[in-house]
């Protein structure tokens, strides 16, 4: 076996200092072009690659961010967490994916091996985190963002769309539609995006003096969606509703499959359906789905900003809840009032 190439053979070969080598294998170091040139040919004729993981034992830095993620059947985290990695990449960190489901204790254990590799921040996407392990890393100093989840724990960052905006204007734009019987089907009922959206939603009818005529709970999953649908619709024409709010794109896929293929209902004539993502199959003919839009490039900018604040400027960062702003996209599987503005 050969013996493994040194920095300082490489500085030899290039004609330059070992702390240049170094420099230029540092993300976000300085070194001129000339020296950049000559430091990567000679790397590449002697084949030397650097030991990420001492370096990062010297320098106190792992350069790794921590991502925690739930479930990926949604559309929508496979694509954030492509640009999440990509923004962090860019950046010169790597990524660490862990999966974890939604209970509380699975999660614990798997932020503490997340904690085991040393990571320099860790970043929870649509998954809850206890107070206990939230304390804990506050102590270690390893900030957390939770992305499309808030909870009300002190020095933790989080950022969603504005889930209460989206269920409120959702409701508006039904009763403004002449629906009369409006039903709601509901995501994971632990989540705080589910909770948003379906209060806003309420509160909107109520405002107007109208109650939620039927209700179900999905779970964000596609079976259980099916089965709300079926449960909710399988009823006669004057008992049903003529509008149901779905608390994700992912279950209103579901949901107007049950409707128009196993019950035989037109959409939006006997039934509107809007979801809440926008992510890409929303905008297929198959669905033509009206839906609120999360933006997922502001929600990943604002994540990344609100990591390397505090990764940066420990001492002055100030954690935050961010709300991103989501439009109601209008396509064709709910029926739109004539006067209603154009948005996103």
């Amino acid at each position: 076996m050969s013996e493994k190439v040194t920095i300082l053979q490489v500085a030899e070969r290039a004609g330059v200092s070992q702390s240049a080598v170094s420099r230029f294998f540092t993300p976000g170091a300085s070194v001129s072009k000339k020296t950049a040139d000559k430091v990567r040919m000679a790397a590449e004729d002697l084949g030397y690659r650097p030991n990420v993981l001492a370096r990062a034992m010297a320098s106190g830095r792992s350069r790794i961010i921590g991502l925690v993620v739930a479930y990926l059947e949604n559309y929508f985290y496979p694509e954030a967490l492509e640009k999440l990695s990509t923004a962090l990449q860019a950046k010169g960190y790597h990524v660490l994916v862990f999966m974890a489901s939604q209970t509380a204790g699975n999660i614990d254990q798997v932020m503490e091996e997340i904690l085991d590799h040393q990571v320099d921040g860790i970043i929870l996407a649509s998954v809850a985190m206890s107070s206990d392990i939230s304390a804990r890393c506050q102590q270690l100093g390893v900030p957390v963002v939770l992305f499309n989840r808030a909870q009300d724990i002190e020095g933790i960052a989080a950022v969603t769309s504005d889930n209460r905006a989206g269920g409120r204007r959702v409701a508006e734009f039904l009763m403004a539609g002449g629906h009369q019987r409006i039903a709601y089907i509901a995501g994971w009922e632990g989540a705080s995006t589910q909770r948003d959206r379906e209060a806003a939603f309420r509160e909107a009818l109520s405002g107007a003096g109208r109650d939620l005529f039927a209700r179900a709970v999905g779970n964000f999953s596609v079976e259980q969606a099916e089965q709300a649908a079926r449960d909710m619709f399988s009823v006669p024409a004057g008992e049903r509703p003529d509008a149901v709010f779905v608390a994700n794109d992912h279950m209103a896929f579901a949901v107007m499959d049950v409707l128009r293929f196993e019950l035989g209902l037109r959409i939006p004539e006997d039934v509107s359906v809007v979801g809440y993502d926008d992510v890409p199959p929303a905008a297929w003919r198959a669905y033509n789905l009206t839906t609120i839009r999360q933006r997922a490039n502001l929600m990943v900018a604002e994540t990344v900003r609100a990591m390397f604040e505090q990764i940066d400027t420990p001492d002055t960062a100030s954690p935050c809840h961010v709300q991103i702003e989501a439009p109601l996209i209008l396509r064709g599987s709910a029926r739109i009032p004539d006067d209603w503005p154009t948005e996103g």
